[in-house]
């Protein structure tokens, strides 16, 4: 007991770096800052980086004083920020110092923010810490190119997280990793924030309710195609859609085509404190998304005490017991299948979603998250740091011309530290205040 409290006296001065971060809704976002809030509960100190959303530039503090950098930096594709590799590293390194940063975790690989924080912290000597919430393949363009790079950003990282057990060997296959420095820890949700409606809608009409990011992969097309042929088949559904995107014009289309307007009801974007207030008017979730690391939304909606139903695709099988999902393969007869079975199991009573709240409540908490991620950080600083020949020599061997071109890299990245250290001495870096820590029983709003 004794050596164990010892330990726990060790607390970390922690950056937290993506491109995608509040105001931006989403799965990644809500994780930053629910790891963050909880981190802080635990006596940490938590900074978060992230890009400028438009006039919010500068520094903002959140609750219980998490502090967030909103750095101007031009954004590129859907929030990520130009891969430019170095024309960060100037602001991060101030920032690294100002906060007397000991560890960079890094989420997203989509983020290019998040791969250059690394490899900057990597270069400074810091300990480096990577999170992966999604999936990709491995024979398109786009995947190929930025599997070189999550190979590239993680051959010195110290470890890595990955949201499902699919996620794992993905990104252990994409990176080339050492499974050992990998590990897998989930998402959670808040529940005081997802508690069932006091009065349940009634069955007469079943309401189906969708809340996601309208793009391809997650869907949006086999939505588009399932509604009209369900709305025909059974005159007691109904659709309750919230969300934007690029495929929000289609659902618009096929709503007026079909006459469906009474039927289908578009919400449009909404903010995450909305999401219970749209999901407890249904009694069915429905999830059609084409790739799925672990799906947080998933997780949300059972709290409400909705039956979920998904596609069997990447880590979502992981994520809920079977009593609580209706699996269906990612295609139109399947999905529609699927849905009727979910009807027809609430009509006929035949599943009980009242206990679903209480059952998740006991499986994801963001404290338990917070404790599993603590102990990474843990093992990650017990670590020496890689000498700078092994790490080149771990570069080279990164493939026949990839190696050369991250050598090269590694080498810049070091001649543009001595430049900086010159310009800008480390000791005349001005050091933040620090804010109180907060005991770890400190009460958390989201």
């Amino acid at each position: 007991m004794g050596d164990c409290k010892k330990e726990r006296q060790k607390h970390y001065n922690i950056a937290l770096v993506s491109d995608f971060f509040y105001p931006q809704p989403g799965g990644v976002e809500l994780h930053i800052y629910h790891l963050a809030q909880n981190l802080i509960a635990r006596n940490h100190s938590v900074v978060i980086i992230t890009h400028a959303y438009g006039d919010r530039q500068g520094i903002r503090i959140l609750t219980n004083g998490l502090k967030v950098y909103y750095v101007p930096h031009l954004v590129f594709h859907r929030q990520s920020t130009f891969p430019s590799v170095f024309s960060a590293f100037p602001i991060l390194r101030q920032i690294f110092i100002r906060e007397s940063i000991e560890i960079v975790h890094g989420h997203g690989s989509c983020s290019s923010l998040c791969h250059e924080g690394i490899v900057h912290a990597n270069t400074m000597g810091l300990k480096t810490v990577f999170t992966d919430h999604s999936l990709f393949g491995f024979a398109d363009v786009a995947s190929i190119i930025q599997n070189k790079l999550l190979k590239f950003t993680l051959t010195d990282i110290g470890h890595v997280i990955c949201v499902s057990h699919t996620c794992k060997e993905n990104t252990v296959i994409r990176a080339s990793l050492d499974p050992s420095i990998v590990s897998v820890i989930p998402n959670a949700v808040v529940h005081e924030d997802f508690k069932p409606a006091l009065i349940r809608p009634s069955l007469n009409k079943i309401t189906v309710v969708v809340i996601s990011r309208l793009f391809q992969n997650k869907g949006a097309d086999l939505l588009t195609a399932i509604i009209p042929r369900l709305c025909s088949d059974r005159p007691d559904i109904r659709f309750l859609i919230a969300g934007d995107g690029p495929k929000f014009i289609d659902l618009e289309q096929m709503r007026e085509r079909y006459q469906l307007q009474d039927r289908v009801e578009l919400v449009g974007s909404i903010r995450h404190e909305q999401v219970r207030d749209i999901m407890v008017q249904g009694q069915i979730y429905l999830h059609p998304s084409l790739t799925e690391a672990f799906g947080t939304v998933l997780v949300e909606a059972a709290s409400c005490g909705l039956l979920v139903v998904t596609t069997n695709v990447g880590g979502i099988p992981e994520v809920l017991p079977s009593k609580m999902t209706v699996f269906a393969d990612p295609d139109e007869d399947s999905l529609v299948e699927a849905v009727n079975s979910a009807m027809i199991k609430l009509k006929e009573n035949t599943v009980d979603t009242s206990s679903f709240h209480s059952e998740v409540k006991k499986m994801y908490g963001w404290a338990d998250v917070a404790r599993r991620t603590e102990k990474v950080y843990d093992d990650v600083f017990k670590r020496e740091n890689t000498l700078l020949i092994n790490r080149l020599i771990k570069y080279y061997n990164s493939g026949s011309w990839a190696g050369i071109l991250y050598v090269l890299c590694v080498v810049t990245d070091f001649l543009i530290l001595g430049i900086l250290e010159i310009l800008y001495p480390k000791d005349k870096v001005d050091l933040a205040r620090k804010w109180p820590r907060r005991s770890a029983s400190s009460h958390l709003t989201s």
